[in-house]
């Protein structure tokens, strides 16, 4: 028999789809929502983390709970940080206001904010980690799921990265003249759009940006920019065109930042220094290939066009695989059919996380 109540239970789904919300920028916090629940299950108040240097979820809610929220429960999607940064540390923000019980879903990994539930239970405040308790309604597997980057990029000090790549059934990206738009349809290519907005950068070689001139921006369907952009990086030493799109960003587009180096674990330790905790590299097969060898993709998600070019620069670069038994292995954890196309988000087979 589970510990937590069914208000309990609603709050964390509702706590989780707060701290999902629309518009708030990227950064090197994570995505927290809180509810405060009443003694007898009603909602209080609730608040999610708007970004770096904003009120963490917990103090917004406690904010906007005010008085009522002595004797009261907090439920949250994350472990309250017990970490003194540009904010104060949760924890000692929900120990003032007179919170009585607080029920997270997913640990923090963090060796600076993480221990937030043992400063709680030292202060007398009953603490409830909903992954520990039994049953299937408890919503942590799709909160852990919606943290993940974040949580394993706390963990190893550097960005989570995720490879999108798109390629024909014969896995070439573009035909032998260079010509590749478009491999995949529309649907394909507006889940590339979502997934640019679910991150802290884009990440594009110097080759890419010169031979496609991408813009790397967030559009909806209509082609219209969407308000928070990621970061732009191009990696490698060559210079761009002044005409490039890269060189010279629109307003309101976005910053960029040009890398002038290959070296893959270099790149990721300069932009975790930027506060990005999750990186999508877009291309092309050279810098896909350098990040696959270096060891450094932790999520691939491909999608494969139901065509054949038979020629042409193919989805990935040299490995340096010489045999079968040395290929990179990978396990497939989603495969989504979008019109005609297929997208498969795998992970390396050895990954623990």
């Amino acid at each position: 028999m589970s510990e937590l109540t069914e208000a309990e239970i609603a709050a964390l789904m509702a706590a989780d789809e707060i701290a999902r919300a629309a518009g708030v920028p990227r950064g090197p916090n994570p995505r927290v929502g809180c509810v405060i629940l009443s003694s007898s299950g009603r909602t209080i108040a609730s608040g999610f983390h708007r970004g770096a240097g904003t009120p963490h979820a917990e103090v917004a809610a406690l904010a906007a709970a005010g008085a009522q929220a002595r004797a009261a429960t907090a439920v949250v999607t994350l472990e309250p940080c017990d970490h003194t940064g540009r904010t104060g540390p949760c924890s000692q923000a929900l120990i003032d206001a007179g919170i009585a019980r607080v029920v997270f879903a997913v640990a923090d990994p963090g060796g600076d904010s993480g221990g937030g539930a043992q400063r709680l239970r030292a202060a007398g405040i009953e603490v409830i980690h909903a992954a520990d308790e039994a049953g299937a309604q408890v919503p942590v597997a799709d909160i852990e799921s919606f943290l993940r980057p974040w949580l394993i990029a706390t963990k190893r000090g550097r960005p989570f990265v995720t490879l999108k790549t798109a390629a024909t059934l014969d896995g070439r990206v573009a035909a032998a003249d260079g010509t590749s738009r478009w491999i995949t349809g529309p649907s394909a290519r507006a889940d590339v759009h979502r997934l640019r907005g679910e991150v802290d950068a884009v990440i594009v070689g110097t080759g890419t940006a010169i031979a496609d001139n991408p813009s790397l921006t967030v559009r909806d369907a209509q082609g219209a920019r969407h308000g928070v952009q990621p970061l732009r990086v191009v990696v490698g030493s060559r210079d761009l065109p002044v005409s490039s799109r890269l060189a010279a960003p629109a307003e309101g587009e976005g910053g960029v930042v040009h890398l002038r180096t290959h070296d893959a674990p270099l790149v990721l330790a300069e932009l975790f220094n930027l506060g990005v905790r999750h990186a999508l590299i877009e291309g092309g097969p050279t810098l896909a290939a350098a990040f696959i060898r270096a060891g450094m993709v932790d999520q691939w998600v491909s999608f494969i066009a139901p065509i054949a070019l038979g020629a042409g620069p193919s989805a990935v670069g040299d490995l340096g695989v010489s045999t079968i038994t040395a290929a990179s292995a990978w396990e497939v954890r989603e495969v989504v059919q979008l019109d005609t196309d297929v997208k498969i988000t795998a992970v390396p087979k050895e990954a623990t996380d």
